[in-house]
Order: C-alpha cells, then sequence, then structure tokens
C-alpha cells in the first residue's frame, strides 16, 4: 500500500511506533478524500507487521502484498485488526450476511453503538499474533452519540497494545474528550503535481483532457476526484457553468438535468449536484463586491436551506432540481463574472 504526498505524516507515525511509546489513539483530520482512510489502514498494517516480523523490510508504510499478516489483513481475518465503518443491517443488531448481499445496498447513516461494543470481545482477550492491535474506525464522525459515549470508555482505559485510528474529515463534531485522547495527525490537499500522479494511478484509462478535469475537480483529494469520475461531476459542473452565465433562458439545462438526477438509482449525483450548485454560489460571491455580492450570498442561503431541507425532508428530487438550478442562473443577472467549467 503506496501512499503520496504525506511524507510527514508517515515519518511521524513511524517516529512513534519505534520509539518508546507509542500513542493509544491517533485522530487523522482533514479535507474528505485526501488519504486519510488509506493512510490509517496503512499504519495499522505495518504496525500488525512490524511487530509481528522485526526485520520486515520496506519503505515508509508499505508492505509487501504477500506478506502474510498483509493477506490477512487485506480479507480482514487478521484476528488483531477491526475496521468499524457504517454497515448494511438485516435486523436492528445482526449485519446483512454477505451472500445475501446484491451490492446496491445503502450503508446505515451511522455507526451504531453495538459496533462498537462488539469490540468489547477483542479488547478482552490478549492479541493473538503479535503484541499489538489495531483498530481503524472511518469515519469517527459517523458515530452516534452512545457509540461515540461507548469508544470513549476504551480511550479512557486503553487496553494494553491497542492503537486505535480515528479517521474524522470534521473533528470539531467529535466529543472533546475523545479529542483530548487522541494524537492528532493533520492532513492537507496534495500539491497539483503529486495530485496527478494519485489521480493517474486511480484512473489509468482517462485521458488527458479527463484527467485535467478530475484533477480540478478533486482539488487536492484523491477520494474526491475519483468521485468525479465515477459520478460524471465535470458534466455537472459544465451544466451548472452554463446555467449561471446564460440563466438559461429556455430551462433546456434544468430539464436535461432533471431527467438525468431525478432516478432512484442517480441518489448518489443527486446528491452531489446539490454540493456542487452551493459550490457555484459560494464561487462567484467570493468574487463579487457591493450589491452584487449581497444577492449572492442571499442566493447561497437560499440554496443551503433548500439542500438540507431536500435531503432531511426527502423533498420530490425533480421539483428540488429545478429549483435548485433555477437559484443558479440568478447570478447571470448579477455581473456575471468568468466560471470554471
Amino acid at each position: 500500500m503506496t501512499l503520496l504526498g504525506h511524507e510527514a505524516q508517515e515519518d511521524a507515525f513511524l517516529s512513534a511506533m519505534r520509539g518508546s511509546r507509542l500513542h493509544h489513539a491517533w485522530l487523522l483530520t482533514g479535507p474528505k478524500g485526501v488519504g486519510k482512510a488509506s493512510f490509517a489502514r496503512a499504519a495499522a498494517l505495518r504496525l500488525l507487521a512490524e511487530v509481528a516480523d522485526p526485520g520486515l523490510g520496506g519503505a515508509g508504510l508499505s508492505v509487501d502484498p504477500e506478506h502474510r499478516i498483509a493477506r490477512l489483513f487485506e480479507a480482514r481475518s487478521h484476528p488483531d485488526y477491526r475496521l468499524v465503518e457504517r454497515e448494511v443491517w438485516k435486523k436492528a443488531d445482526e449485519l446483512l450476511p454477505e451472500d445475501e448481499r446484491k451490492g446496491d445496498e445503502t450503508p446505515a447513516r451511522s455507526i451504531r453503538v453495538v459496533q462498537i461494543r462488539w469490540l468489547d470481545r477483542l479488547l478482552s482477550v490478549a492479541p493473538s499474533l503479535s503484541a499489538r492491535r489495531a483498530i481503524v474506525i472511518d469515519t469517527a464522525d459517523d458515530m452516534e452519540r452512545p457509540a461515540a459515549n461507548a469508544l470513549l470508555k476504551s480511550l479512557e482505559e486503553p487496553p494494553q497494545g491497542t492503537v486505535f485510528f480515528l479517521v474524522s474529515h470534521m473533528p470539531g463534531r467529535l466529543l472533546p474528550t475523545i479529542r483530548s485522547r487522541c494524537r492528532l495527525l493533520r492532513f492537507s490537499p496534495l500539491i497539483e503535481a503529486t495530485m496527478r500522479v494519485a489521480v493517474r494511478r486511480l484512473l489509468p484509462d482517462a485521458t488527458d483532457s479527463e484527467l485535467d478535469d478530475y484533477v480540478a475537480a478533486g482539488a487536492g483529494a484523491p477520494g474526491q476526484a475519483l468521485r468525479a469520475a465515477e459520478l460524471d461531476l465535470p458534466a455537472l459542473d459544465a451544466a451548472l457553468a452554463r446555467i449561471a452565465a446564460t440563466g438559461d433562458p429556455d430551462n433546456a439545462e434544468r430539464l436535461a438535468l432533471v431527467k438525468t438526477l431525478a432516478a432512484k438509482a442517480a441518489q448518489p449525483r443527486y446528491e452531489a449536484f446539490l454540493a456542487r450548485a452551493l459550490a457555484v454560489i459560494a464561487e462567484q460571491a467570493r468574487v463579487r463586491r457591493g450589491a452584487a455580492l449581497d444577492e449572492a450570498i442571499a442566493l447561497w442561503g437560499r440554496a443551503r436551506d433548500l439542500a438540507g431541507q431536500a435531503t432531511g425532508l426527502s423533498y420530490d428530487p425533480q421539483a428540488t432540481v429545478f429549483q435548485m438550478a433555477g437559484l443558479v442562473a440568478q447570478l447571470s443577472s448579477q455581473e456575471p463574472r468568468p466560471f470554471r467549467a
């Protein structure tokens, strides 16, 4: 598992791991998609592999995928490793078995308290393959309050040899008592040159033009670039840019968006559209002055309220897309500036 652009964070963790005292909990913060979860998994694997095999080679956090610990890790069958994330449930306390999944199930909106309590069995016994165990929580932001409280007990009285990796896009939402018990590792967006290498690895078949679009859409976060490719976000951005520039006087752009975004299967792209529309309005607010700025701020407030209510109250997607695009169209009468398509 080779990481790009986070050498300082790698050095910090490896230095701590090989020192006399390794902190029991690490809080990985930074923009969504920048590589925090990949780092957490790579650090957990390196920890487990190096403790089990002190002569382990390899640079940074990398571990030979054929190493016995790496094979167990990737199969999620390592007895001293757990990944806690949002899951697909069959019942309130029973996961949907893998052999019953079709692949299109939607995970729960939160990490439930029962998932944290399931860790008790692991933490009540000694590690199996070495003196260490690793637990990755991706993301800690997703924990419901009872789950956060349950985790706090383990962080307050950490089991011997256990290292927690908490991934967080919004650490301000975590309990202050959780934050205070973790060592902080901050992750920043990748520089463009590194970003291009990372995106090319993720999307080897992309054309040079597509690569440019995905790098721009990712804004320094490879995960966001991959999501942009999967959801064809450059096309959404181009449509929104045209609407903002022209006002879409015949509603053609709006109706085309309604057609492609209203189906149930398009839910992820629909949600991305709401976020991108907000971003377009916010970008214009940053470059406007005077009355035009006031109008853009007012538009952004209306768009923010619409996006929040649409997802929270399950508004009709067709009406929501048309209305949101209409708010973007109002930018065309406010001293239009160049837009990035």
